[in-house]
């Protein structure tokens, strides 16, 4: 059906439905019978004032829910009765000539056994929320509610019967009725009415079992229309001892009866289909448990007191202002603590052994006001977002770089989730959980948090509500936790490259004491030696001890070069007298494969990071040669926004960075630049060679000193 045929369908009915309605007033009003509580025809009244608007409100927005309809057939229905009902007895009382007096008995006669019990109010029992059946197998007892509506159609209309169309009025025959066996028969199916009432009972089953296998909105949707259902027929019971001393209290017992069917009733299926997910109703259930508790000890505290102890003391029934303020101090002094006990059992009612959302965020507040551990907050975060949604499992997630790692997990035995990696600031899929909500700070993604739920359940509106609320309140609380936890891990790197800078320094030291112990010390030795034989042959053989000094000032310049080429291990002086650029060039002369040296106007910086520099470089040049299998290599240096960057990269076999394990020149180079505040980069992949770079933050007042002509061409 198109939308616009829907809705022309459904407003024509709400017009005839509300045009009966006005004309049966107006009958009413001439009957003198506009008391809608004692009227006999005031229910249909009051129920078509709920049901209507309803009935066309969600027949227009849900056109493909036949509850919307059947609420609209069931006013047009409704009017009708009344209408005709208030016609007859207007032509009984006032108009004895008006026509069709007996006409319009007759049809109220029969037509609301289409309405009530087993007609559409059974559907509506049956289809709600959703306006299908629960399952196939349901259909019987739609089908049972059909051939039972009809069949008391068929018994009423050619019933022979007198109809009696309200009390005090004399009764109409049947226009049509049929009298002898045939009446008779037909007056003895009457009994099988109160079958009608089970098929009723039954259909009311149906919203209990849907409610069982229901799970996030629908048992939303079915809570409203329990909590109407509940609160009319709690308020009815409460009227029904009142009623029962007189007529006027019967009366009034019936008008709560006809108000929560017709108002309460519709309204709460109204909420229910359009608009559940605006309003939590187990905070409404909660609050009326609560307050109508109060209501109901505060009365009986209060009649106890000043009408019991009244009437024991003698006070003849008159009223004892002593017990009236006696009573009201008692009720203002419990009021508190039994407001608070009937809380706790209204939200272990609603909520089960699981906090509400107010206890979880008022918690997880004051564990934020409160000084906790990383350690600590964490696991606090995940219990009380389990406990605040009835969840198996909560976890909460930290990023760390472009991963996701589960920081803690509640209950705990619920371990042994994996990363997740991540880019950018979208949250990605991660498995095995419900639902999962991003942790946001300042417009970065810190991390996340996920809850798993029970087979079959899924999270309501209010959970969803608290899930949301929870992680705007977590930014800050994974915010400190990630700096705390990065501190910690800069602590440990820090600790741990100051321990291998100090194994290096030794290492540096033993090194530098073998070379000086192998190298120039031998040459001093050997010196000395022929310095000794030299003495001895200038009295015996002059001619050999010239030889042998010409020897000495040879073996002299070998220890010289050997001290100086030690000395360029240490800190090389071209480095301190032209630059790294030179420095680096002068290195690549003696490499064993071509090394082209790019650089552009590098600015002289301080000796500790030239140094830092021209080591990292000359180590990487030494893997290339080692084991790179290069052809040629390129050194590029260039200063970007005050940060000093180099680059040696090779043309060689390339390897695995994810599988090699970096060897101790890789992590000597490292740790260089971060105890200088620099980072290094390895980028490789097998087949394609291998890039080492390097970053280090120049300082302010550097000065700039022009690189050679040569610099930027292929040496070696």
């Amino acid at each position: 059906m198109r939308p616009r045929t829907a809705t022309a369908i459904a407003v024509a009915c709400t017009l005839v439905s509300a045009a009966l309605m006005v004309v049966a007033l107006t009958l009413a009003y001439f009957n003198g019978d506009l008391n809608v509580v004692t009227s006999a025809f005031g229910p249909d009244l009051v129920i078509n004032l709920g049901i209507l608007p309803v009935g066309l409100i969600v027949a227009i927005r849900q056109r493909d829910n036949p509850i919307g309809w059947l609420l609209v057939g069931c006013s047009v229905l409704g009017a009708i009765h009344a209408l005709s009902g208030e016609y007859a007895i207007h032509g009984l009382l006032a108009s004895p000539e008006l026509p069709g007096t007996d006409w319009s008995a007759w049809l109220s006669g029969w037509i609301i056994d289409l309405v009530f019990p087993a007609g559409g109010f059974m559907f509506v029992l049956l289809l709600f929320p959703s306006g299908r059946l629960l399952s196939p197998r349901w259909r019987i007892l739609a089908w049972t509610g059909v051939v039972f509506s009809a069949l008391l159609v068929v018994i009423t209309i050619p019933n022979d019967y007198p109809i009696t169309v309200a009390p005090n009025l004399r009764s109409v025959a049947n226009p049509i009725g049929v009298s002898g066996f045939v009446s008779s028969v037909l007056g003895s199916l009457w009994v099988i009415w109160p079958a009608g009432i089970l098929v009723l009972l039954v259909a009311g089953v149906s919203i209990v079992v849907r409610h069982r296998r229901s799970a996030g909105e629908e048992r939303q949707q079915i809570k409203w229309f329990a909590y109407a259902v509940g609160a009319t027929l709690a308020a009815y019971a409460v009227t029904i001892p009142f009623g029962l001393s007189n007529a006027t209290n019967s009366a009034v017992s019936n008008a709560v009866l006809e108000v929560g069917v017709g108002v309460a009733i519709p309204l709460a299926i109204a909420i229910a289909i359009l608009r559940y997910k605006l309003y939590g109703i187990d905070i409404v259930i909660s609050r009326t448990l609560v307050y109508g508790s109060l209501a109901a000890l505060i009365t009986g505290v209060y009649v106890g007191i000043a009408v019991g102890i009244g009437t024991l003391v003698g006070s003849g029934g008159k009223p004892n202002l002593g017990l009236s303020i006696l009573a009201t101090a008692i009720v203002a002094v419990g009021f508190q603590p039994a407001r608070a006990r009937l809380q706790r059992v209204a939200n272990r009612l609603v909520y089960g052994t699981r906090a509400t959302p107010y206890e979880v965020l008022s918690e997880f507040s004051g564990h934020v006001a409160e000084t906790y551990a990383a350690a600590d907050v964490l696991p606090r975060m995940a219990r009380v977002l389990q406990e605040g949604t009835g969840a198996t499992t909560a976890t909460v997630w930290l990023r760390a770089g472009d991963q996701l790692s589960p920081a803690a997990t509640y209950p705990s035995t619920a371990d042994g989730l994996t990363p997740v990696s991540i880019s950018g600031s979208q949250l990605p899929e991660i498995s095995g959980a419900d639902s999962a909500v991003p942790v946001f700070h300042q417009g970065d993604l810190l991390g996340a948090l996920t809850i798993t739920k029970r087979r079959g359940e899924s999270l309501t509106p209010i959970e969803l509500k608290l899930l949301d609320d929870l992680a705007h309140q977590a930014g800050l609380v994974l915010k400190n936790v990630g700096l705390s936890t990065e501190l910690l891990r800069r602590l440990d790197e820090l600790r741990s490259s100051r321990q291998r800078l100090v194994a290096a320094q030794d290492q540096e030291r033993r090194r530098l004491e073998r070379n000086l112990h192998d190298g120039a010390q031998q040459h001093l030795v050997a010196i000395k030696v022929k310095l000794g034989l030299a003495e001895m042959l200038m009295d015996r053989d002059a001619g050999r001890a010239v030889a042998t000094l010409q020897q000495l000032k040879a073996d002299a310049d070998d220890a010289l070069e050997t001290l100086r080429d030690l000395a360029r291990g240490i800190y090389p002086p071209i480095l301190a007298e032209r630059g790294l650029a030179a420095a680096l060039q002068a290195q690549a002369t003696r490499a064993t494969l071509p090394v082209a040296v790019e650089a552009d106007m590098i600015p002289r910086c301080p000796q500790a990071l030239e140094a830092a520099v021209y080591f990292c470089v000359l180590e990487a040049l030494q893997n290339v040669q080692k084991y790179s299998g290069a052809s040629r290599a390129t050194v590029r240096l260039s200063v970007v926004d005050g940060t000093l960057h180099f680059e040696v990269a090779d043309d060689g076999v390339g390897f695995d960075p994810g599988v090699a394990r970096g060897g101790s020149g890789l992590t000597n180079m490292a740790d260089r630049l971060d105890a200088l505040g620099g980072r290094l980069d390895v980028r490789s992949q097998p087949g394609a060679g291998c890039r080492v770079m390097g970053s280090l933050p120049v300082a302010a007042d550097a000065t700039v000193v022009a690189v050679g002509a040569g610099e930027g061409v292929a040496v070696g």
